[in-house]
């Protein structure tokens, strides 16, 4: 007999606990190393040190540490939905579709602020990024409220980063 509520998308994608402790590290590490990549290439330079910047601007030395983690925390998140068996499939796919327009708008910010020298642009593009992270935080807790939560930190580091960009820009027009 034929099971019509079968669904390919909610079946577990790995055969062991090994196989799916070996996809979450690779998630975490293509992630952080995305990330780590983009902040290499399109780090502070002599332009961003002769921007005025507001007080509550951090030391450099927070960022990569920061970043790190919270690449860490999307990447296993991500896992959670990406491997999950349990809940509608148009739902998981909805949400893996945001978080993937969040990482193209996340990983762009870098280039528009230190690659262009354009904070203006790099404001509109933190803007959007603010409503798809929260979109997909939203959307990864009613797959897998887990993987919600884990987003916490980074839709409040991204409002904080949002204010901090808004400001940089506004002391420097």
């Amino acid at each position: 007999m034929t099971d019509l509520h079968h669904d390919p998308v909610s079946e577990d994608f790995s055969t062991s606990p090994l196989a799916d402790g070996l996809s979450l590290v690779a998630w975490i590490f293509l992630l952080v190393a995305l990330g780590a990549g983009v902040g290499i290439l399109f780090g502070a330079d002599a332009w961003y040190d002769g921007l005025l910047k507001p007080t509550f601007n951090p030391p450099a030395s927070v960022f990569g540490p920061v970043w790190t983690a919270l690449y860490a925390l999307m990447a296993v998140a991500l896992w959670l939905v990406w491997r999950g068996r349990q809940g509608d499939s148009a739902m998981r796919r909805t949400a893996l579709r945001l978080f993937w327009v969040q990482f193209v708008l996340n990983m762009a910010w870098s280039p528009l602020f230190f690659g262009l020298h354009n904070p203006g642009l790099a404001f509109v593009d933190i803007c959007l990024l603010w409503m798809a992270v929260l979109a997909t935080a939203l959307a990864f807790g009613k797959v897998r409220p887990l993987a919600g939560y884990l987003l916490v930190p980074y839709v409040l580091w991204v409002s904080f980063a949002l204010v901090l960009n808004g400001t940089i820009w506004l002391m420097n027009l």
